[in-house]
Protein backbone atom coordinates (compact mmCIF):
# COMPACT_ATOMS: atom_id res chain seq x y z
CA UNK A 1 0.00 0.00 0.00
CA UNK A 2 2.72 2.15 1.11
CA UNK A 3 4.51 1.75 -1.97
CA UNK A 4 1.95 2.68 -4.16
CA UNK A 5 1.26 5.60 -2.20
CA UNK A 6 4.71 6.81 -3.26
CA UNK A 7 4.09 6.07 -6.58
CA UNK A 8 1.31 8.04 -7.08
CA UNK A 9 1.31 10.94 -5.09
CA UNK A 10 4.96 12.33 -6.91
CA UNK A 11 1.94 13.25 -10.10
CA UNK A 12 0.08 14.81 -7.88
CA UNK A 13 1.67 17.83 -7.86
CA UNK A 14 2.66 18.60 -11.06
CA UNK A 15 -1.11 18.12 -12.14
CA UNK A 16 -2.37 20.47 -9.82
CA UNK A 17 0.09 22.76 -11.06
CA UNK A 18 -1.08 21.77 -14.98
CA UNK A 19 -4.53 22.99 -13.99
CA UNK A 20 -3.54 25.68 -11.88
CA UNK A 21 -1.94 27.28 -15.39
CA UNK A 22 -5.23 26.27 -17.38
CA UNK A 23 -7.16 28.19 -15.27
CA UNK A 24 -4.56 31.36 -15.15
CA UNK A 25 -4.57 31.28 -18.67
CA UNK A 26 -8.48 30.99 -19.33
CA UNK A 27 -8.77 34.11 -16.73
CA UNK A 28 -6.37 35.72 -18.78
CA UNK A 29 -8.78 35.07 -22.48
CA UNK A 30 -11.90 35.92 -20.25
CA UNK A 31 -10.11 39.82 -18.98
CA UNK A 32 -8.48 40.20 -23.00
CA UNK A 33 -12.02 39.08 -24.44
CA UNK A 34 -14.14 41.62 -21.69
CA UNK A 35 -11.61 44.51 -22.49
CA UNK A 36 -11.94 43.77 -26.05
CA UNK A 37 -15.56 43.73 -26.13
CA UNK A 38 -15.59 47.52 -24.13
CA UNK A 39 -13.54 48.87 -25.87
CA UNK A 40 -14.80 47.95 -29.69
CA UNK A 41 -18.50 49.11 -27.75
CA UNK A 42 -16.93 52.33 -26.97
CA UNK A 43 -15.50 52.91 -30.62
CA UNK A 44 -18.75 51.66 -32.11
CA UNK A 45 -21.32 53.82 -29.43
CA UNK A 46 -19.45 57.13 -29.43
CA UNK A 47 -18.04 56.49 -34.18
CA UNK A 48 -14.76 56.85 -32.80
CA UNK A 49 -12.87 55.33 -35.59
CA UNK A 50 -14.10 55.07 -39.27
CA UNK A 51 -12.53 53.85 -42.64
CA UNK A 52 -9.18 55.96 -43.68
CA UNK A 53 -8.41 57.30 -39.86
CA UNK A 54 -4.46 57.81 -38.92
CA UNK A 55 -5.02 57.31 -35.41
CA UNK A 56 -2.05 58.61 -32.65
CA UNK A 57 -2.00 56.48 -29.49
CA UNK A 58 0.03 58.46 -26.68
CA UNK A 59 2.10 56.42 -25.00
CA UNK A 60 2.92 57.86 -21.97
CA UNK A 61 4.76 54.16 -20.31
CA UNK A 62 1.79 53.67 -18.28
CA UNK A 63 -0.25 50.96 -17.41
CA UNK A 64 -3.24 53.08 -19.01
CA UNK A 65 -2.13 53.88 -22.39
CA UNK A 66 0.13 50.17 -22.38
CA UNK A 67 -3.23 48.68 -22.64
CA UNK A 68 -5.06 51.05 -25.11
CA UNK A 69 -2.17 51.03 -27.55
CA UNK A 70 -2.36 46.63 -27.50
CA UNK A 71 -6.31 46.45 -27.64
CA UNK A 72 -6.48 48.51 -30.27
CA UNK A 73 -4.03 46.46 -31.90
CA UNK A 74 -5.88 43.58 -31.00
CA UNK A 75 -9.07 45.15 -32.99
CA UNK A 76 -7.48 46.49 -35.36
CA UNK A 77 -7.02 43.12 -37.26
CA UNK A 78 -10.42 42.24 -37.39
CA UNK A 79 -11.97 45.81 -37.16
CA UNK A 80 -14.73 46.38 -39.81
CA UNK A 81 -12.82 49.06 -41.46
CA UNK A 82 -9.09 49.72 -41.86
CA UNK A 83 -7.28 52.34 -39.89
CA UNK A 84 -3.73 53.13 -39.47
CA UNK A 85 -2.21 53.11 -35.46
CA UNK A 86 0.98 55.12 -34.79
CA UNK A 87 1.93 55.41 -31.02
CA UNK A 88 3.33 58.60 -30.12
CA UNK A 89 5.37 59.44 -26.85
CA UNK A 90 6.40 62.84 -25.78
CA UNK A 91 9.92 62.57 -23.23
CA UNK A 92 9.80 65.61 -21.35
CA UNK A 93 13.27 65.36 -20.08
CA UNK A 94 12.50 64.16 -16.58
CA UNK A 95 15.57 63.15 -14.65
CA UNK A 96 16.57 59.51 -15.00
CA UNK A 97 13.88 58.50 -17.58
CA UNK A 98 14.47 55.37 -19.32
CA UNK A 99 14.35 56.32 -22.59
CA UNK A 100 15.28 52.55 -24.18
CA UNK A 101 12.00 51.20 -22.72
CA UNK A 102 9.46 52.71 -25.18
CA UNK A 103 11.41 52.04 -28.33
CA UNK A 104 12.19 48.69 -27.45
CA UNK A 105 8.80 47.57 -26.35
CA UNK A 106 7.24 49.01 -29.59
CA UNK A 107 10.08 47.38 -31.69
CA UNK A 108 9.31 43.95 -30.28
CA UNK A 109 5.60 44.43 -31.11
CA UNK A 110 6.02 45.72 -34.55
CA UNK A 111 4.46 49.55 -33.97
CA UNK A 112 5.05 52.39 -36.14
CA UNK A 113 6.20 54.99 -33.36
CA UNK A 114 7.66 58.53 -33.02
CA UNK A 115 9.11 59.70 -29.80
CA UNK A 116 9.30 63.39 -29.39
CA UNK A 117 11.49 65.02 -27.15
CA UNK A 118 10.33 68.24 -25.03
CA UNK A 119 11.59 69.79 -22.07
CA UNK A 120 8.96 70.36 -20.38
CA UNK A 121 9.88 69.10 -17.14
CA UNK A 122 12.49 72.38 -16.71
CA UNK A 123 9.47 74.41 -17.39
CA UNK A 124 7.13 73.04 -14.91
CA UNK A 125 9.64 72.73 -12.05
CA UNK A 126 10.55 76.72 -12.88
CA UNK A 127 7.12 77.94 -12.87
CA UNK A 128 5.10 75.75 -10.16
CA UNK A 129 6.18 76.67 -6.70
CA UNK A 130 7.41 73.94 -4.39
CA UNK A 131 4.75 72.12 -3.06
CA UNK A 132 2.30 72.95 -5.71
CA UNK A 133 0.23 70.94 -7.83
CA UNK A 134 2.25 70.71 -11.22
CA UNK A 135 -0.65 69.13 -13.45
CA UNK A 136 -2.24 71.20 -14.59
CA UNK A 137 0.28 73.01 -16.34
CA UNK A 138 2.20 69.66 -17.18
CA UNK A 139 -1.06 68.55 -19.18
CA UNK A 140 -1.05 71.93 -21.24
CA UNK A 141 2.64 71.83 -22.57
CA UNK A 142 2.37 67.96 -22.96
CA UNK A 143 -1.09 68.47 -24.92
CA UNK A 144 0.46 71.32 -27.27
CA UNK A 145 3.20 69.52 -28.16
CA UNK A 146 1.25 66.10 -29.02
CA UNK A 147 -1.24 68.44 -30.88
CA UNK A 148 1.35 70.39 -33.28
CA UNK A 149 2.50 66.88 -34.23
CA UNK A 150 -0.85 65.42 -34.69
CA UNK A 151 -1.35 69.00 -37.07
CA UNK A 152 1.68 68.22 -38.87
CA UNK A 153 1.09 64.16 -39.63
CA UNK A 154 -2.05 64.65 -40.75
CA UNK A 155 -3.55 62.16 -37.95
CA UNK A 156 -7.57 62.39 -37.92
CA UNK A 157 -7.79 61.27 -34.50
CA UNK A 158 -5.74 61.46 -30.94
CA UNK A 159 -6.39 58.56 -28.55
CA UNK A 160 -5.85 58.50 -25.05
CA UNK A 161 -5.92 56.15 -22.40
CA UNK A 162 -8.12 57.88 -19.68
CA UNK A 163 -10.40 54.77 -18.36
CA UNK A 164 -14.03 54.50 -16.77
CA UNK A 165 -12.74 55.69 -13.38
CA UNK A 166 -10.93 58.64 -15.11
CA UNK A 167 -14.27 60.09 -16.61
CA UNK A 168 -15.88 59.34 -13.12
CA UNK A 169 -13.29 61.15 -11.31
CA UNK A 170 -12.91 63.96 -13.21
CA UNK A 171 -16.85 64.73 -13.03
CA UNK A 172 -16.74 64.78 -9.53
CA UNK A 173 -13.51 66.88 -9.28
CA UNK A 174 -15.19 69.54 -11.57
CA UNK A 175 -18.76 69.25 -9.34
CA UNK A 176 -16.86 69.44 -5.63
CA UNK A 177 -13.89 72.32 -7.14
CA UNK A 178 -15.59 74.04 -10.02
CA UNK A 179 -19.23 74.11 -9.18
CA UNK A 180 -20.16 72.92 -12.35
CA UNK A 181 -21.71 69.27 -13.93
CA UNK A 182 -19.42 68.47 -16.79
CA UNK A 183 -16.77 65.44 -17.40
CA UNK A 184 -14.26 63.91 -19.80
CA UNK A 185 -16.34 62.83 -22.81
CA UNK A 186 -15.24 59.43 -24.68
CA UNK A 187 -15.00 61.95 -27.74
CA UNK A 188 -14.44 65.77 -28.25
CA UNK A 189 -13.54 68.08 -30.52
CA UNK A 190 -10.64 70.49 -29.50
CA UNK A 191 -10.84 74.00 -28.55
CA UNK A 192 -9.59 74.82 -31.63
CA UNK A 193 -11.95 72.74 -33.81
CA UNK A 194 -8.61 71.08 -35.57
CA UNK A 195 -8.35 67.47 -33.63
CA UNK A 196 -10.76 64.81 -32.41
CA UNK A 197 -9.60 63.02 -29.23
CA UNK A 198 -11.28 60.08 -28.45
CA UNK A 199 -10.38 57.71 -24.99
CA UNK A 200 -11.62 54.21 -26.66
CA UNK A 201 -11.04 52.32 -22.73
CA UNK A 202 -13.97 54.91 -21.44
CA UNK A 203 -16.19 51.51 -20.50
CA UNK A 204 -13.09 49.87 -18.74
CA UNK A 205 -12.36 49.31 -15.36
CA UNK A 206 -8.89 51.01 -13.91
CA UNK A 207 -8.53 47.50 -11.56
CA UNK A 208 -9.64 45.55 -15.06
CA UNK A 209 -6.63 47.49 -16.88
CA UNK A 210 -4.57 46.70 -13.44
CA UNK A 211 -5.03 43.50 -13.51
CA UNK A 212 -4.25 42.73 -17.35
CA UNK A 213 -1.00 45.32 -17.28
CA UNK A 214 0.38 42.68 -14.74
CA UNK A 215 -0.66 39.88 -17.23
CA UNK A 216 1.42 41.10 -19.86
CA UNK A 217 3.92 42.00 -18.40
CA UNK A 218 4.07 45.59 -19.83
CA UNK A 219 7.59 48.02 -18.93
CA UNK A 220 6.08 50.55 -16.72
CA UNK A 221 7.54 53.75 -16.63
CA UNK A 222 6.53 55.57 -13.31
CA UNK A 223 6.04 59.46 -13.61
CA UNK A 224 8.11 60.99 -11.06
CA UNK A 225 7.24 64.49 -11.92
CA UNK A 226 4.31 64.59 -10.69
CA UNK A 227 3.18 60.89 -9.41
CA UNK A 228 4.31 61.55 -5.74
CA UNK A 229 2.52 64.95 -4.86
CA UNK A 230 0.13 63.13 -2.56
CA UNK A 231 -2.61 66.41 -1.85
CA UNK A 232 -3.68 66.56 -5.19
CA UNK A 233 -7.29 66.99 -5.86
CA UNK A 234 -7.59 63.71 -7.77
CA UNK A 235 -6.29 61.98 -5.06
CA UNK A 236 -8.69 63.16 -2.71
CA UNK A 237 -11.58 61.51 -5.01
CA UNK A 238 -9.59 58.65 -5.83
CA UNK A 239 -10.04 57.84 -1.98
CA UNK A 240 -13.08 58.75 -1.82
CA UNK A 241 -14.29 56.30 -5.01
CA UNK A 242 -12.31 53.81 -3.58
CA UNK A 243 -14.30 54.11 -0.57
CA UNK A 244 -17.50 54.04 -1.86
CA UNK A 245 -16.59 50.46 -4.15
CA UNK A 246 -15.48 49.26 -1.18
CA UNK A 247 -18.84 49.58 1.20
CA UNK A 248 -21.06 49.16 -2.20
CA UNK A 249 -19.63 46.93 -4.85
CA UNK A 250 -20.61 48.51 -8.04
CA UNK A 251 -21.41 52.00 -7.12
CA UNK A 252 -18.57 53.71 -9.82
CA UNK A 253 -20.41 51.89 -12.34
CA UNK A 254 -24.00 52.80 -11.74
CA UNK A 255 -22.46 56.71 -11.61
CA UNK A 256 -20.48 55.67 -15.03
CA UNK A 257 -23.93 54.45 -16.67
CA UNK A 258 -25.53 57.86 -15.05
CA UNK A 259 -23.12 59.75 -17.20
CA UNK A 260 -24.51 58.93 -20.29
CA UNK A 261 -28.20 59.28 -19.43
CA UNK A 262 -28.75 62.86 -18.21
CA UNK A 263 -32.26 64.32 -18.14
CA UNK A 264 -31.96 68.28 -18.56
CA UNK A 265 -35.02 68.56 -17.08
CA UNK A 266 -34.60 67.56 -14.00
CA UNK A 267 -31.22 69.44 -13.58
CA UNK A 268 -31.55 73.19 -12.66
CA UNK A 269 -29.99 74.59 -16.27
CA UNK A 270 -32.00 77.11 -17.98
CA UNK A 271 -29.77 77.17 -21.00
CA UNK A 272 -30.29 73.09 -21.20
CA UNK A 273 -33.86 73.31 -20.53
CA UNK A 274 -36.72 76.16 -21.45
CA UNK A 275 -37.80 76.28 -17.77
CA UNK A 276 -39.23 79.58 -18.63
CA UNK A 277 -42.13 78.13 -21.05
CA UNK A 278 -42.71 75.49 -18.59
CA UNK A 279 -46.54 75.32 -17.78
CA UNK A 280 -46.89 79.08 -18.83
CA UNK A 281 -49.95 79.46 -19.93
CA UNK A 282 -52.24 81.93 -21.78
CA UNK A 283 -50.68 85.58 -23.59
CA UNK A 284 -48.88 87.32 -20.13
CA UNK A 285 -45.49 87.78 -20.95
CA UNK A 286 -42.85 85.87 -19.91
CA UNK A 287 -41.64 87.25 -16.09
CA UNK A 288 -39.40 90.40 -16.18
CA UNK A 289 -35.82 89.18 -14.40
CA UNK A 290 -34.95 92.68 -13.92
CA UNK A 291 -38.34 93.04 -12.11
CA UNK A 292 -37.61 90.63 -10.00
CA UNK A 293 -33.97 91.16 -9.45
CA UNK A 294 -35.20 95.17 -7.93
CA UNK A 295 -38.00 93.68 -6.10
CA UNK A 296 -40.45 96.60 -7.51
CA UNK A 297 -43.89 95.48 -7.83
CA UNK A 298 -45.31 95.64 -11.03
CA UNK A 299 -47.86 98.91 -11.77
CA UNK A 300 -51.43 96.90 -13.09
CA UNK A 301 -53.33 98.21 -15.99
CA UNK A 302 -56.40 98.75 -14.78
CA UNK A 303 -54.72 100.96 -11.78
CA UNK A 304 -52.27 102.72 -14.49
CA UNK A 305 -55.75 103.79 -16.56
CA UNK A 306 -57.80 104.92 -13.71
CA UNK A 307 -58.30 108.38 -13.23
CA UNK A 308 -56.70 110.52 -10.20
CA UNK A 309 -58.74 110.60 -7.21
Amino acid sequence: MVGLMSTVLPLAEPQRHVRAEQRRAHEQQRLAKRLRHQVGRAIADFGMIEEGDKVMVCLSGGKDSYTLLDILLQLQKKAPVKFELVAVNLDQKQPDFPEHVLPAYLESVGVPYKILEQDTYSVVTRVVPEGKTMCSLCSRLRRGALYTYAEQQGFTKIALGHHRDDLVATFFLNLFFHAKLSGMPPKLLSDDGKHVVIRPLAYVREDDIAQYAAQREFPIIPCNLCGSQENLQRKQVKKMMDAWERDTPGRIETISRALGDIRPSQLSDPKLFDFLALGHAGPSPLPDTRAWLAGEPHEREDEAESPAM
